[in-house]
């Protein structure tokens, strides 16, 4: 038996092979769930048909996550189709190019509402749609990223989002916990993603974390998509308003050694 068997887990926010949420996507349909896939736009259909086909879902609708219609009707769909939703996944951010660049303090109004809209109130958008479907036992899980905490040169307005998006999850924590669901996130360390691409020197940092980080290695899709099993899963039943990090012991560093 799998760990996830008879649960119906929607995933908001697979772009293409590379992406975290097709990692868990994976992962979750190795453990038995049943899956239903969202992606933005036309562009992304093309590349996302072809994986949900590889795992046997096919659950596949767009959702533009700015749109409150959009995602009711995608709720709605999901219940139709399913009956139910158990796991609901967040892997959702955004932030325009220029505002990843130079100091934080250019962030522009409209970009700074445009990042909290789409990275942030979308997690709780998704929930106040799905709220009325998701039984007891159920879980609720985004993405997050140590940058929240600590300063990440050009990650800028996506780390204060990133902050607040954490913040949303406790708080998501508090109320759902009296339907018994559980909302958490995971902090994974730096993957080759569609959305690290514009992010300024990137390569250059991930090619030094496998250097500083503790378990000397980089964070693979993967190793994402088996954590979300256990946070979604029975196993974490009394887990909830948890940051779970998934970033080879990064994140417990003070300062790192001299690389020689």
């Amino acid at each position: 038996m799998g760990l996830l068997d008879s649960k119906v887990a929607l995933i908001f926010g697979v772009a293409n092979d590379r992406s975290i949420a097709w990692g868990i996507a994976q992962a979750f349909a190795r453990e038995g769930a049943q899956i239903g896939i969202s992606y933005a736009g036309e562009a992304l259909e093309k590349r996302v048909r072809p994986l949900a086909v590889q795992i046997g879902c096919n659950f596949v609708e767009p959702c533009d996550v700015a749109s409150d219609e959009q995602i009711q009707r995608i709720a709605q769909k999901a219940v139709e189709r399913f009956g139910k939703v158990d796991i609901l996944v967040h892997a959702i951010a955004f932030a325009n190019r220029e505002e990843l660049n130079g100091p934080y303090y250019n962030t522009s109004r409209a970009g700074f509402h445009l990042a909290m809209d789409i990275s942030v109130y979308s997690f709780t958008a998704l929930a106040q749609a799905f709220q009325p479907h998701i039984s007891a036992g159920g879980a609720l899980l985004t993405l997050t990223y140590y940058g929240s905490e600590k300063v990440a040169p050009h990650y800028n307005v996506m780390g204060v989002a990133k902050a607040a998006l954490e913040a949303s999850v406790r708080y998501l924590a508090y109320d759902f916990g009296r339907q018994g669901v559980r909302v958490n996130a995971i902090s994974a360390g730096p993957i080759r993603t569609l959305a690290a691409a514009g992010v300024a020197g990137f390569k250059d940092m991930y090619k030094r974390y496998a250097e500083i980080a503790p378990l000397r290695s980089n964070v693979t899709i993967e190793d994402v998509g088996n954590a979300a099993v256990f946070l979604c899963s029975d196993l974490a039943s009394k887990t909830t308003g948890e940051v779970l990090f998934v970033d080879s012991g990064y994140n417990i560093l003070g300062i790192s050694e001299a690389i020689e």
